[in-house]
Order: C-alpha cells, then sequence, then structure tokens
C-alpha cells in the first residue's frame, strides 16, 4: 500500500465533501484559523513533500482500566517516519469518542512535524492527510455546525476542525481493514497483522 497512491486513487463517501469544500465550510465558522509558521524559517528548497496519517483508536480496549489505546503512524513521502502508540488518559463511553480524541493527537503531531519541516528548509505540498477508519468520525467532521456536548470531547472536536479551516490536514475515511494503524492498538489475527507489516514495508 502506497500512501502516495491516495491523492489519485481516493474516492469519497457518498456523504462526503470533497476535501477543499470542507476547508471552505470550516472557514465561515473558524474565521480566525491559520497554520502558525516559524517567523525565522529559512527558504525551502527542493522537492516537496507528502505528510500521510493513518490513525486508530481500540475503544475500551485495556480490560481492567476501560481505557482507549491510541494508535498513529505518519508517513513523509512513502517512508513510516513516527509511530505513536499510547493509552488514553480518560476513559470514554463511546467508539466515537475514543476515535475523536486520537484525531486530535494526530493532529497536533502534524502540527509539529510541520513546523520542524519547514525549520529544516523541506517544502511541503498542501495539507496533511488524516486517514481514519470511523465513517462517523470523518462525516462529522466535514461539517462546521456539528456539535458535541461533552466538554474535552467537544474541545477535541474543535482542534480537528480548527486545523482542517487552517489547511493543515485534511481527514478522509480509510477502512479497518487496510489502516496500518491498527497494528498499534490492538491483537490482530496472523494474516492480517502479516498484511498490514507487509503493506509498510513494500
Amino acid at each position: 500500500m502506497d500512501p502516495q497512491s491516495y491523492q489519485i486513487n481516493w474516492t469519497p463517501m457518498d456523504d462526503e465533501p470533497s476535501p477543499e469544500s470542507r476547508a471552505e465550510e470550516m472557514k465561515k465558522l473558524y474565521v480566525d484559523a491559520e497554520e502558525h509558521l516559524p517567523h525565522n524559517m529559512p527558504k525551502p528548497l527542493g522537492k516537496g513533500i507528502d505528510i500521510n496519517v493513518f490513525v486508530d483508536a481500540d475503544h475500551a480496549g485495556n480490560k481492567i482500566t476501560r481505557r482507549s489505546h491510541t494508535g498513529i503512524v505518519i508517513y513523509c513521502n512513502c517512508s513510516p517516519i513516527l509511530w505513536f502508540s499510547k493509552r488514553q488518559n480518560t476513559v470514554e463511553t463511546s467508539t466515537f469518542s475514543s476515535e475523536i480524541i486520537a484525531l486530535k493527537i494526530a493532529v497536533e503531531l502534524v502540527e509539529g512535524l510541520r513546523y520542524k519541516l519547514r525549520m529544516f528548509g523541506v517544502p511541503i505540498n498542501g495539507p496533511a492527510r488524516i486517514f481514519c477508519d470511523n465513517k462517523s468520525v470523518v462525516i462529522n467532521t466535514s461539517f462546521p455546525n456539528s456539535p458535541l456536548k461533552k466538554k474535552h470531547c467537544a474541545v477535541a472536536y474543535g482542534k480537528v476542525k480548527s486545523a482542517i479551516a487552517a489547511g493543515v490536514a485534511f481527514v478522509y475515511f480509510e477502512r479497518s481493514e487496510s489502516n496500518i494503524a491498527d497494528l498499534l492498538t490492538k491483537v490482530l489475527p496472523y494474516s492480517k497483522r502479516e498484511r498490514l507489516v507487509r503493506s509498510i514495508m513494500d
């Protein structure tokens, strides 16, 4: 599985607006959203890179505390450069909540990576592409007026929407069968684990 191919092969869900139209809608709500650029960054040189991110959460995966587990894999072009696998700090009562928390963490990692790359003088090709296997999360982050009442989830929700409005990242739906981040969140059958590991190494 080549992460760069997603910009060509990806097709939206029936109820998912295009990333560009989604960002335009978000800008109407988050009018002051913008990416913070280093004030002393060097002039970017060379070929630009694409940032692709796979994110997943194992809801209530810990049998004792019932905390969920976040898994994130970040690619620069075809190279995986960052793995993140960590138990979440809160107990989430729904899969949606654990996934939105994981997505917020992924956005924060992307923001830090983009800042570092710019300080190295590396050009970046547009927003990062974040692939999530929860349709509800992808669809709900596509519409600026969809609310969340649970405060800490709403903060994560707002963070993701603000990042979309600022052009930092776009969120796409990725089926669980091909979501590489599954490797970092749960125990998988041998056949699926082997297939996902091979997709990283190809």
